[in-house]
């Protein structure tokens, strides 16, 4: 044991491939060889008669996906859903973020984080039937809106309260990226961009933005790929198909195959996505 802790204690990188051989086994194992199977599935096929998979290679799956205009309405309509609820995000957590690292007061700055924080703390599943019960012809929205003559969105094929429902469950996660990249900028960089002339505007324009767009694609990565994936929310605010719906029917059919292969379409947009926002160092911000 002596002999093989002094090697240890000479050979750094050994020890380190020691510490780190438990979790990256782990890792291996249980994410990519997950990824793995689900990448081989997409190119077997599913028997019409028996229902039987059958394993052999064919890019029938790929074909059916990219050609059926059902398959490709429903990727574009659930990219522009993560794209709008990320603008969304993006516009409401500004002004928030700024607040909360540039204005508040110590005090007020912590009772501000615990309150963008503890949403995180409840289910999902009691979040989205809350809303789901918000947006019920006979909700909480429409008995406020009742008196203007005006009605909610309410529950259905319109994609509106969805909007909605997204927004609000992603919402914390562009304020914490965008909150820890302002406070990181220099307020000296503020002051000198004041004793230059620089007003408000332009010091926001020149200065504070191009500083904080890391941060903002940071929580853009969190938004965007939550809203891709999700298929509960859908299934509970809209009657509007989602590629994460598609997804689960098609694993309920079963047809498991085919579902692997419309798996990979969020995966690599998502994939994209990340070379990005790596591109504009989104990484550093996290």
């Amino acid at each position: 044991m002596r002999r093989l802790a002094g090697w240890l204690d000479r050979h750094s990188r050994a020890r380190l491939a020691m510490l780190l051989a438990a979790p990256m086994g782990w890792l291996v194992v249980a994410y990519l060889g997950s990824l793995a199977l689900l990448f081989l599935n997409a190119f077997w096929s599913r028997d019409a008669f028996t229902g039987l998979v059958v394993r052999q290679f064919t890019p029938d799956n790929f074909i059916e996906i990219f050609t059926n205009p059902l398959y490709r309405n429903v990727t574009l309509r659930t990219i522009g859903m993560a794209v709008v609820v990320t603008l969304t995000c993006a516009v409401i957590a500004f002004p928030i973020a700024y607040y909360m690292a540039r204005v508040a007061s110590p005090r007020t700055k912590g009772l501000l984080a615990v309150a963008v924080v503890m949403p995180l703390w409840a289910s999902y599943l009691v979040k989205a039937y809350t809303w789901r019960l918000i947006l019920s012809n006979d909700g909480v929205l429409n008995w406020l809106l009742n008196p203007l003559g005006l009605r909610g969105p309410g529950l259905g094929e319109s994609v509106v309260g969805l909007w909605l429902v997204f927004t609000y469950l992603w919402l914390p996660y562009m304020i914490l990226p965008l909150y820890a990249g302002l406070e990181r900028i220099p307020t000296s960089l503020l002051e000198a961009s004041a004793d230059l002339g620089g007003r408000s505007w332009t010091t926001f324009r020149r200065v504070i933005f191009p500083l904080v767009v890391p941060a903002l694609v940071a929580g853009s990565i969190f938004t965007f790929s939550l809203t891709l994936g999700d298929y509960i929310a859908p299934s509970l605010i809209t009657t509007t198909q989602f590629i994460g719906n598609l997804i689960y029917l098609n694993f309920g059919v079963p047809d498991l195959p085919f579902a692997a292969a419309l798996s990979l379409v969020p995966l690599v947009i998502v994939v994209l996505y990340l070379l990005v926002a790596r591109r504009l160092g989104a990484f550093e911000a996290l």
